[in-house]
């Protein structure tokens, strides 16, 4: 039996923007299998109330219903042990949890907030209401005051990259001389950001704009076959 991964779509159903499904579409290719796909909306949750999750990602996999991109990750190692591996180890997945709270936090919360009207553009009319509803609680403002994308924010987001761009001084990726589940993590943030903005993020001669542009290129260039803004 296929494996099944549901994601997160806009209002074009070809438009997946969940960085956390991203992590998951690079982890399954990792592996080398070719999922069936399928998508929900914000507001359209059925497909997947199988799983006991309310929110993707969510991968069927025979009888195995799996939920939580970092704990479809673990799955993936354990039931597909030899394929190449996403973290390996006890210690390596430790080190990807450190990687998940950074990038959740200093990345992707940074880039949120330069796209959060983009994101609520691109959706579904009838997930509008929810989306705003609920990230305006989030967030503790409009989504027209929230929003903030000028050169101080890219600034910003530079600044917190600088790690990755310390550790691509000495190795190719987050992980070493090959990806591994670390650059999928920082990944989905930035597939976040290519699937639901057209602004720009990051510069020319940065070094991880190369390395995002290699990851781009991963997999028969998964990442460049997303429908973009």
């Amino acid at each position: 039996m296929s494996m099944k991964l549901y994601e997160l779509a806009g209002a074009d159903s070809n438009r997946r923007f969940s960085p956390y499904c991203w992590r998951v579409k690079y982890a399954i290719a990792h592996k080398g299998i070719t999922p069936e796909t399928d998508f929900i909306r914000f507001t359209e949750k059925s497909a997947i109330a199988h799983s006991g999750s309310p929110t993707v990602p969510v991968i069927d996999d025979g009888d195995t219903s799996v939920s939580d991109s970092f704990e479809i990750a673990k799955y993936l190692d354990e039931a597909y042990p030899d394929a190449p591996k996403l973290m390996g180890s006890d210690v390596a997945i430790g080190q990807a949890r450190l990687i998940e709270s950074w990038a959740n936090t200093q990345i992707m919360a940074v880039i949120f907030r330069m796209i959060i009207l983009d994101i609520f553009e691109g959706l579904d009319e009838g997930d509008k209401e929810y989306f705003r509803e609920t990230r305006e609680k989030r967030v503790g403002s409009k989504l027209e005051e929230f929003q903030k994308y000028d050169d101080e924010q890219i600034q910003t987001l530079f600044n917190n990259l600088t790690p990755v761009r310390m550790m691509l001084k000495t190795q190719p990726f987050l992980s070493g001389d090959t990806p591994g589940y670390a650059d999928y993590i920082l990944m989905g943030c930035f597939m976040f950001a290519r699937a639901s903005s057209t602004k720009k993020f990051l510069k020319d001669d940065d070094s991880v704009n190369e390395w995002y542009e290699n990851m781009l290129d991963m997999y028969d260039g998964l990442g460049r076959k997303v429908k973009v803004s």
